[in-house]
């Protein structure tokens, strides 16, 4: 579970662009408190403390006690504007949590015990469909991520949100009943494989047949050794006849 961490703010009289850039040459960054029966508030963190936790790349997902000139209040990061050039904050939304409340969150899946996967074992490659899943979950029991086993799973296997252990309270936002988290799909050198070998199945089940020592066609007679010549045809002269004209008819 995730721990509240402290994060000390100070008080900001106005808002606006050039208020927020004067701020900003403070070293702090503008933020707005909101939520709960209050009124919004405009107040500003310090600039490296918050691209130290922004960097961490669970901002988001943390709690926080909010210490504003001495008052502290629990507050869940919703929103972080980044400059388009340099990707630092440069602003900050904060929601007030009150007691027993519930948000919605993304949380990351982690997956766990690779080598016991069979499919994994036989050059199988891990498919992650959902690297995280949105949850509805109580702001005192947000998890670091959630545990996908692997455990027994073969190629071609499937890991669904049904097969996960899910903390108590958490509750997938996905419209799917039973959604898949991962699967393990064959490695590319057996598809490739499989691939050649239907391939030649199929040219050879197309191939035209051809039989040894088949009969010729109808009304074709093989040439015998020796046979004579058709008729009308001229014959060879005899040996010794060359040079000599033939018979006058």
């Amino acid at each position: 579970m995730r721990q509240v961490q402290e994060l000390k703010a100070e008080t900001r009289a106005r808002a606006g662009k050039g208020p927020s850039y004067q701020t900003r040459q403070k070293g702090l960054i503008p933020a707005v408190l909101y939520g709960g029966e209050a009124q919004p508030e405009n107040v500003a963190v310090p600039q490296r403390e918050l691209e130290r936790l922004v960097g961490s790349g669970t901002f988001l997902t943390t709690l926080f006690m909010l210490d504003v000139a001495g008052k502290k209040t629990r507050v869940i990061p919703r929103a972080v504007q980044l400059d388009p050039v340099t990707d630092r904050p440069v602003h900050v939304d904060f929601m007030r949590l009150a007691q027993d409340a519930k948000v919605k969150l993304a949380i990351p899946v982690r997956f766990k015990n690779h080598a016991e996967s069979p499919g994994l074992k036989r050059g199988g490659v891990l498919n992650i469909i959902r690297h995280e899943i949105e949850m509805l979950l109580p702001a005192d029991n947000i998890p670091d991520a959630i545990e996908a086993d692997l455990t027994g799973l073969e190629i071609h296997g499937t890991l669904h949100i049904s097969d996960i252990k899910l903390p108590e309270g958490m509750v997938p936002l996905v419209r799917e009943r039973d959604f898949t988290i991962a699967s393990i799909v064959a490695p590319t050198s057996v598809i490739e494989e499989q691939r050649a070998a239907a391939a030649a199945a199929l040219a050879a089940a197309n191939a035209p047949v051809v039989e040894e020592g088949a009969a010729p066609a109808a009304g074709a007679a093989p040439a015998a050794a020796g046979a004579a010549p058709a008729a009308g045809a001229a014959a060879a002269p005899a040996a010794g006849d060359k040079g000599k004209p033939a018979p006058k008819k």
